[in-house]
């Protein structure tokens, strides 16, 4: 038996949100046979949260998917609200941000890599607020963070889910942060698609999208 770990926040341990099965259900409805599905995130989790949670990977553990970052993200988020004079000093104040981010999400990695599980980390998706002006604010702001998950999982050549490109649909979204049984679905679909590459090194260090997309 082989095993499939989920580890990092709600993304993966959204039972709470949903009128259906969550993540981790999903996934595991569509495994193979001689396949299992552990999820050791927890709800509410931050960067830092993910090293205590791989002290718990199983012994069986062939692939690790990391989702994280989301929580931490939203705490930088007053961010927006501080007043400034001049967009520089906006920019300065989310590149301190960002900093600290990179510093949090590079030792979580290092974790990562010390596991010697062949693993996958997961940008962090677009929220879905109802706020024009706060939709617009937190999702450019959150490119910047973005970016640090894709150039320092990249340094590592560890391959990149880009949630971004699966959840964009409203329905992808049981609240503003967490995803609904749609939006899971098409995580969970992706997911297990990794089986398939399992032990061939063929997405190390790519972005993996999903197959189709339209434009």
């Amino acid at each position: 038996m082989s095993t499939l770990v989920l580890v990092g926040d709600s993304v993966f341990d959204n039972a709470a949100y949903v009128n259906g099965p969550d993540v981790r259900a999903q996934v595991e409805t569509k495994m193979p046979d001689d396949w299992a599905v552990s999820l050791l995130a927890v709800d509410g989790s931050y960067i830092l949260d993910v090293p205590n949670q791989l002290e718990q990977l199983p012994d069986d553990a062939q692939i690790l998917v990391v989702s994280t970052g989301g929580n931490d993200v939203l705490v930088q988020t007053e961010v927006l609200g501080d007043a400034v004079t001049t967009v520089g000093e906006a920019l300065l104040l989310l590149d301190d941000a960002v900093g600290q981010f990179r510093k949090d999400y590079c030792r979580m990695l290092e974790a990562v890599v010390a596991t010697d599980v062949q693993s996958y980390i997961c940008t962090i998706y677009r929220p879905n607020f109802p706020d024009e002006d706060f939709q617009r604010m937190t999702s450019t702001a959150l490119g910047l963070f973005n970016d640090v998950i894709v150039e320092e999982a990249s340094l590592r050549r560890l391959p990149i889910i880009d949630i971004r490109a699966i959840f964009t649909d409203s329905g992808d979204y049981a609240n503003p942060i967490e995803p609904s049984v749609q939006g899971g679905q098409k995580l969970a679909d992706e997911i297990v698609g990794l089986i398939d590459d399992w032990g061939s090194g063929t997405n190390r260090g790519s972005l993996i999208v999903p197959e189709i997309l339209d434009f």
